[in-house]
């Protein structure tokens, strides 16, 4: 819950059976008492949901050859189930439907895995880029279908089991542009670490700059989105990531961060494939 909300005090008479049921939620952590445990119940159903993601799955993955020579990064399986999988799995549990996989590298194997998605209980739609465009280039590829409502954008080899509906409300209190999911780790350096103040982002260290030790907040590849991202989009290029329009943002302040609980596996190299094996459950 946003802290910062301005609330107003209320008396109410529940059912017996009913009040003992939001008493099962609080667990003095997350949900504090039995005023928290009614305010989430009735945020959860009134909020704003966002039914929209895109998934960037067009990587070559040449950290993880030879696996990749023959198989998209995203459909390697972790429990005998394609990566890709399981994040649409998680999305579909949030109710988030429409799914826009950007594909390139092997991506007619992605396609021909999961069709229109109708097996998946989602609908899928794809765009099929023929060069390299990176991350932010792939997403100002699909701009005509993104300019109605929030979106998720999530790069294709995370394994996460964030709650996006969580995420998304968190969103929404921020009145922030673009909303970046950070979650922890012990090596931040193998990763883009996050300076936040508050909850805006304040500084983002790419993990290429090897910039050294900075946080232990790191960018999980899970945005969301305004339509109004894409004003911060360069205007003269087709080919860039979305981690300069991110800076740009938070040069702008109007970027937020939002610290979640749980798993979270960035299937990067060799070595953290091995672990999402080991440590990741559904």
């Amino acid at each position: 819950m946003d802290v910062h909300m301005r609330r107003s005090r209320i008396t109410i008479t529940l059912e017996t059976n009913l009040l003992k049921q939001v008493d099962q939620i609080i667990d003095k952590k997350r949900i504090r008492n039995r005023s928290h445990a009614i305010e989430y119940i009735l945020s959860q159903h009134t909020q704003s949901k966002v039914h929209t993601a895109v998934i960037l799955a067009g990587g070559r993955g040449t950290n993880l050859r030879p696996y990749t020579y023959e198989i998209p990064k995203p459909m390697l399986p972790v429990k005998g189930t394609p990566i890709l999988e399981h994040l649409i799995y998680e999305l579909k549990k949030n109710d988030v439907t429409d799914i826009i996989i950007a594909i390139s590298y092997l991506g007619h194997k992605i396609k021909e895995y999961f069709g229109n998605g109708e097996k998946f209980g989602v609908n899928i739609q794809y765009s099929e880029e023929q060069e390299n465009l990176l991350t932010g280039g792939a997403l100002l590829k699909i701009k005509s279908k993104l300019q109605n409502d929030t979106f998720f954008v999530i790069h294709g080899d995370i394994l996460t089991n964030m709650s996006f509906r969580e995420f998304v409300q968190f969103h929404k209190n921020q009145g922030s542009v673009a909303t970046v999911a950070l979650a922890t780790s012990d090596k931040p350096t193998e990763f883009g670490q996050i300076i936040l103040q508050g909850t805006r982002l304040k500084k983002f260290y790419p993990n290429t700059e090897k910039s050294g030790m900075k946080s232990l907040l790191v960018h999980s590849g899970i945005y969301a989105f305004e339509p109004a991202i894409f004003k911060y989009f360069p205007k003269d290029k087709k080919r860039f990531a979305l981690e300069d329009v991110i800076r740009n943002l938070i040069e702008d302040q109007n970027v937020s961060g939002f610290v979640f609980e749980g798993k979270w596996f960035d299937v990067g190299d060799p070595k953290d494939y091995e672990r999402a094996i080991k440590e990741f459950k559904r």
